[in-house]
């Protein structure tokens, strides 16, 4: 065994520098693994949600993220053919932070890994690419199903996971030395796109999704609109992110039609954006420059029916990937951590191996939040994305618009207290978590 600690954090994303931030400040080892040389990721999730803004402040470090340069999103927006309608009144939130902050992600995780490296059992491996799990002396990776503690049909592999098996990057992406880390715990926080649950022999149940989503940016300009809004119309949806000098843009596509459309070029795309906002044409000359600065998310909408093995705790998109609609994922993604560190704590104290009704305690807290938020995506994908998307504007002559808004956009309208409601989903969520008294400074 080259290393040894206490609980051992795959992925150096929002969920996993939360976690392990938290458990330091318990006195607990933790080490995180993090696959890259750094956090800067271009086009990631950039949201920082009411309640994180709160958890923050209850961890002593609302003063520093205020310090960051950011934007604020108090109104959500939907433009239709039909008109203009707000959706959310986040100013109508109570609490400290009537708002979503827009920072760029790295910024927010470098705040958490130099607060956490100011506790003593806190440990950050940059450049670990974590290819595998321990255990009980054996070791199972993504891809060896043939081996005898990898994933026999559809049971998970068999035995206690005891650490994980995991590549110096900074020796070459696929030549660095080896390691493994023995841990008491292992917490895969690695994504949508988990090593660690695939290696675990752990299948999420997927969720038929009609989208995927086109990433890029395009030139702000003085008098453009604030905020963040969804422009929809026949056979389009794009969503417009304030990101003051640019717009952080995701254009919806169907689901499988990236080849497809990007085969058609880029001035077609470049129409299809001047017809669907004609304002931003002054500005699409030569923009998006080519198709390298447009980045295709493939949506996935999954979720494990099993967070947990022996030594396992599977949490965020690794154990519930989540659609973009409502920009959620990210939220629930720290809540989960949150409420990990809370009531594994106990556990993580005593020693010895943690009991797998703790890390089932976990799932049951999350999981009717992650249920509820899933099913409302479904339903936004199938009442509204899908229904756009079906109607393919350039395919012939386009119809009238509609001459009214949809009803619920109306009531929207007419009674400004019910955008509260959407507010309160979208920036707190359906069970938000607050910072443990232990870790608050």
């Amino acid at each position: 065994m080259d290393d040894r600690t206490r609980v051992a954090i795959v992925g150096g994303g929002p969920a996993g520098m939360f976690l392990g931030l938290l458990l330091a400040r318990a006195g607990i080892a933790v080490t995180v693994l993090e696959k890259h040389a750094d956090f800067l990721r271009d086009f990631r999730g950039d949201t920082v949600h009411s309640s994180t803004l709160t958890l923050l402040d209850e961890l002593g470090l609302g003063p520093a993220f205020a310090a960051i340069p950011q934007r604020r999103i108090t109104q959500v927006a939907a433009q239709l053919d039909s008109g203009t309608a707000r959706i959310g009144d986040l100013s109508r939130l109570h609490g400290p932070h009537p708002h979503i902050a827009l920072v760029p992600q790295w910024d927010l995780l470098e705040l958490l890994a130099d607060a956490a490296a100011r506790e003593p059992g806190f440990r950050l491996l940059r450049n670990a690419e974590v290819t595998g799990l321990l255990r009980d002396g054996a070791s199972t990776t993504a891809d060896d199903g043939d081996s005898p503690t990898a994933d026999d049909g559809d049971s998970p592999g068999c035995g206690r996971v005891t650490g994980v098996v995991w590549r110096d990057r900074a020796g070459g992406a696929r030549t660095g030395a080896e390691h493994t880390l023995g841990a008491d715990l292992v917490v895969a926080c690695d994504g949508r796109w988990s090593t660690v649950r695939d290696a675990a022999g752990l299948t999420p149940r997927a969720f038929g999704v009609p989208m995927d989503v086109w990433w890029f940016r395009i030139p702000r300009h003085e008098g453009d609109p604030d905020g963040g809004f969804g422009r929809a119309s026949r056979g389009q949806f794009l969503i417009m992110v304030d990101r003051g000098e640019y717009w952080q843009c995701g254009y919806i596509i169907r689901k499988g039609a990236d080849a497809k459309l990007r085969a058609e070029g880029l001035e077609a795309f470049r129409a299809r954006l001047a017809a669907l906002e004609p304002w931003l044409a002054d500005r699409l000359g030569d923009v998006p420059p080519s198709f390298d600065d447009v980045k295709l998310l493939e949506v996935r909408l999954d979720r494990l029916e099993r967070w947990h093995l022996p030594g396992l705790l599977v949490i965020g998109d690794a154990a519930h990937a989540m659609s973009p609609v409502g920009g959620v994922g990210i939220n629930l993604a720290i809540q989960d951590a949150v409420a990990a560190a809370r009531i594994l704590e106990p556990a993580l104290q005593r020693g010895g191996p943690v009991p797998e009704s703790a890390l089932q305690s976990v799932q049951r807290r999350r999981w009717w939040p992650t249920v509820l938020v899933q099913g409302f995506q479904q339903g936004a994908h199938r009442g509204v994305v899908g229904r756009i998307l079906d109607e393919d504007a350039f395919a012939g002559p386009a119809a009238p618009p509609d001459n009214e808004l949809p009803l619920p956009l109306r009531l929207l309208e007419r009674f400004p207290a019910l955008q509260a409601v959407p507010a309160r989903f979208i920036g707190v969520g359906p069970l938000p978590e607050h910072a443990p008294r232990w870790a608050r400074r």
